[in-house]
């Protein structure tokens, strides 16, 4: 095989790579997305929940979870909820992290002051992560819900995905240059042998003429 058969099929191959790749990434970045955005459906039902159970005078901020936390988050898939008051003070929390309770940015509440909700991911300490779920709630008295969620079994789940688009992706980029190197190889040969049937026919013609 020359080097002009690979140079032809490089070249016809290279617009469908970057397409190949482009489509790879979107497809990830696509399923990783609804992965996350998913991560945070348990947490938008909870805070809502308990918002509007204080709103209505069902409960009482200080009563939903204890003061002091319970729950190690490091350690479990389960949701937590963290209770601050209008002067962001924490007055309850089922959060535990190194046996204390978790140091919440309280500077997201200025913003969820603004904007009415928080989503996004908090990472209080190195290997934790989790989907976080910020409202304000009023009633009696008024503060900020803080419902949260490890992110551990999504993060697989979005590892795996980009495994299988990688994988994927590299399969398509081989399996087109592969088609495209037999298709320009036969049309190369066809070319040569075109050529060559044309020399020996004007060869052939010549030696009549003289």
């Amino acid at each position: 095989m020359t080097k002009k058969v690979l140079c032809a099929t490089f070249n016809a191959w290279l617009p469908f790579a970057i397409i190949i790749i482009i489509f790879s990434g979107l497809a990830y970045a696509t399923v990783q997305q609804s992965y996350r955005q998913s991560a945070n459906d348990p947490q938008i039902q909870i805070a809502e929940d308990l918002a509007t159970a204080i709103a209505q005078g069902q409960a009482q901020p200080g009563q939903i979870v204890p003061a002091q936390g319970t729950t190690e988050i490091a350690g479990t898939l389960s949701p937590f909820v963290m209770i601050y008051n209008a002067t962001s003070t924490l007055i309850g929390s089922s959060a535990l992290l190194d046996g204390k309770n978790p140091s919440f940015p309280t500077s997201v509440f200025d913003y969820v002051r603004a904007h009415g909700e928080w989503r996004q991911t908090w990472q209080p300490a190195n290997g934790v992560r989790e989907a976080v779920v910020v409202v304000p709630y009023s009633g009696g008295s008024s503060g900020f819900l803080v419902v949260g969620r490890s992110l551990k079994e999504i993060e697989i789940r979005e590892k795996q995905t980009e495994f299988l688009s990688a994988m994927a992706g590299l399969i398509a980029l081989v399996l087109t240059f592969i088609v495209l190197l037999y298709f320009t190889n036969k049309s190369l040969k066809s070319r040569v042998v075109e050529e060559l049937t044309l020399d020996v026919k004007l060869t052939g013609d010549s030696s009549k003429t003289v």
